[in-house]
């Protein structure tokens, strides 16, 4: 055997043994997340490997606190108070979303039908019920939807949720970047809302996590509900994302399902005009 041919075997030797380290190390990732699958409590929305661990210590974390009281934000309402109610309080239709700040779909979602909800809210035709979930920290790790759940339940505080919450999703990081776990971050895009910064008590209430437990106990009901994952959105009640029946979800659809559900019934005192549209930076 030459030099060359010499030179060839050894390449494919190396090859051959990069293949079987590569089999050899997806072997090992599938063993290790079948036995953190099992560690973590059934049915929790699927989440499996290093994120399930996660998120089942979030959970034992909230159960632990939900046996007192929550610090929830001022004007939370709903089931104990884990709900931040944006729009007209007697308008005929809600809106509830589900939702984590670190979730792509959810962005997606937000940022497509932002204006139409706006316009409802406006008319007195809808209100939307939030609720805030961290099922991304669970399945990435990190703190980025816990910090920026309590970010805008600081926000809450100061009358600046809607804003501040349509800036969180136009800014929102890559799914994998954890850039919401920052506090200075948070507060970077609070300049961007007039007057959140300033507010007093807000600055000090994200640093402070003051409203860690209310997310906790929100996340709770999250992975307690028969939910599929984030965004979960129900027009009173009903499933409508990504769509209602046999129709998809479309801005003219939403409208149409909201004016069908209204038929006969007073609109809600109409509101201020929604925030206007947040900035991307």
């Amino acid at each position: 055997m030459g030099v060359s041919d010499n030179k060839r075997e050894g390449k494919r030797s190396a090859r051959e043994r990069l293949q079987r380290e590569r089999v050899a190390d997806k072997a090992r990732e599938k063993r290790r997340r079948a036995l953190v699958a099992g560690a973590v409590v059934a049915g929790v929305l699927g989440l499996v490997g290093a994120g399930g661990l996660v998120a089942a210590e979030i959970g034992e974390r909230s159960e632990a606190g939900a046996a007192g009281p929550v610090s929830a934000p001022s004007g939370a309402n709903g089931d104990d108070n884990l709900a931040i109610t944006v729009g007209a309080q007697d308008a005929p239709s809600t809106l509830t979303v589900w939702e984590d700040f670190r979730c792509p779909a959810c962005a997606q979602f937000e940022n497509a039908y932002r204006s139409t909800i706006h316009e409802l809210e406006k008319s007195g035709e809808l209100k939307v019920e939030y609720h805030l979930a961290t099922l991304i920290d669970g399945n990435m790790g990190g703190s980025g939807s816990l910090r920026a759940a309590n970010a805008a339940a600081c926000a809450q505080d100061a009358g600046e949720f809607a804003p501040y919450h349509d800036l969180l999703y136009a800014n929102q990081p890559p799914e994998t970047d954890d850039a919401f776990a920052r506090n200075g971050r948070l507060l970077e895009l609070a300049d961007k809302v007039d007057g959140l910064r300033a507010a007093p008590g807000f600055e000090k209430c994200v640093k402070d996590g003051t409203h860690d437990d209310w997310v906790d106990k929100s996340a709770e009901a999250f992975r307690k509900g028969d939910f599929s994952g984030t965004p979960t959105v129900l027009l009173n009640g009903e499933a409508v994302f990504p769509k209602k029946g046999n129709e998809n979800i479309t801005p003219a659809n939403l409208k149409k399902w909201v004016a069908r559900a209204n038929e006969g019934k007073k609109r809600g005192t109409p509101g201020a005009a929604g925030p206007a549209a947040p900035e991307a930076s």
